[in-house]
């Protein structure tokens, strides 16, 4: 190597690990961090200034949240913030009581929260209080109406809004949205409670093998449908989903049966072959009729499903390669099956 290329590459050697050694003293931007209570309060002070509280109000907010309180952060901070609100909206005032009880599956209308007149800091905080609530209730369509779209940096406990909107994506099954939000709250594991992180990794790595049209995705929607109808819930979207299911059913029946017929196939094909090739020399005699067999692959209504002793055979390969309760879900599909051919037939 020329002295030129030498004193080139040293160069490059020394200005790479310049770039290196700048890169790590530049401190990692936080993704969110908890919000000062200070600064929370003063917002919510300046809003319920503009209600024009009476004096009586007024000293009810400063002792429900003082301004030399220390250390308040997470859920106390969230509880400080949305009480002080009720004491100047008497709509915020019903909602804070609804959510201090026991969850109802039949929560009365809210659209107020989404009013582009209210401000963030009272809109966003009482959306976040709404919405765990909505989860408790395992409303989980309702809560992601309230925390869609809800941001860290605008919320009394971003913890908690980051944790339940991956509580909720991840009970709907909805896998990319819900391992945004797991990771976001991931990033800075010290700013939230231990349970949020543990539960937190949990979900991510069940979301992570989680594989669409698969048994346990099934079996997932077959479980939030029996939800929806257990809190009354039978409209379109719950029949969307059961539609969904019986779809990926087919699919993974067809599969099943397709992957039988070729194992029998290769079966039979292997079994009728001589293990003696014929000899070179020798020309083979033809004997056979020279006619094909006929096959009934039958019309429309019932084609393609195998009999029931091959149908059996699939079940008992369901049943080595998957939990037991898999195969409960196929036999009711072909109970289901069974049903409707039965009907046609009448």
């Amino acid at each position: 190597m020329s002295t030129n290329l030498k004193g080139l590459a040293v160069l490059l050697i020394i200005a790479g690990l310049a770039t290196a050694a700048s890169a790590d003293a530049v401190p990692k931007q936080a993704a969110w961090k908890l919000p000062d209570s200070k600064d929370v309060r003063k917002q919510v002070f300046a809003w319920l200034d503009g209600r024009g509280l009476d004096a009586a109000t007024r000293a009810k907010a400063e002792k429900l949240f003082p301004a030399n309180q220390e250390n308040l952060a997470g859920a106390e901070l969230l509880s400080r913030v949305v009480q002080t609100i009720a004491l100047g909206d008497e709509r915020a005032r019903k909602l804070v009581d609804l959510c201090s009880q026991a969850p109802s599956s039949r929560p009365p209308e809210q659209s107020w929260l989404k009013d582009p007149k209210l401000p963030a800091v009272v809109a966003q905080n009482l959306r976040l209080c709404y919405g765990v609530w909505l989860v408790q209730a395992s409303l989980y369509d309702e809560s992601l109406e309230q925390l869609a779209g809800l941001e860290p940096g605008r919320v009394a406990d971003p913890a908690s809004l980051l944790f339940y909107q991956g509580v909720v994506y991840h009970q709907l099954l909805n896998k990319d949205a819900g391992l945004k939000a797991i990771r976001e709250l991931l990033e800075e594991p010290e700013q939230s409670p231990r349970r949020y992180a543990a539960v937190a990794k949990l979900m991510q790595e069940d979301l992570h093998q989680l594989q669409e049209d698969s048994l346990d995705h099934i079996a997932r929607r077959m479980d939030d449908i029996r939800r929806r109808l257990g809190l009354g819930r039978g409209d379109q979207k719950v029949r969307t989903v059961e539609d969904g299911v019986i779809k990926s059913l087919d699919k993974l029946i067809k599969d099943l049966e397709d992957q039988q017929r070729r194992q029998q196939q290769a079966s039979s094909g292997g079994s009728s072959q001589s293990s003696k090739p014929a000899p070179d020399s020798r020309i083979l005699e033809l004997k056979g009729p020279g006619e094909v067999t006929k096959k009934e692959v039958g019309h429309k209504d019932g084609w393609g499903n195998l009999p029931p002793k091959q149908r059996e055979d699939a079940m008992q390969q369901i049943g080595r390669e998957f939990p037991s309760h898999y195969r409960d879900v196929i036999e009711q599909y072909f109970r289901k099956l069974a049903g409707e051919n039965s009907g046609q037939d009448r």
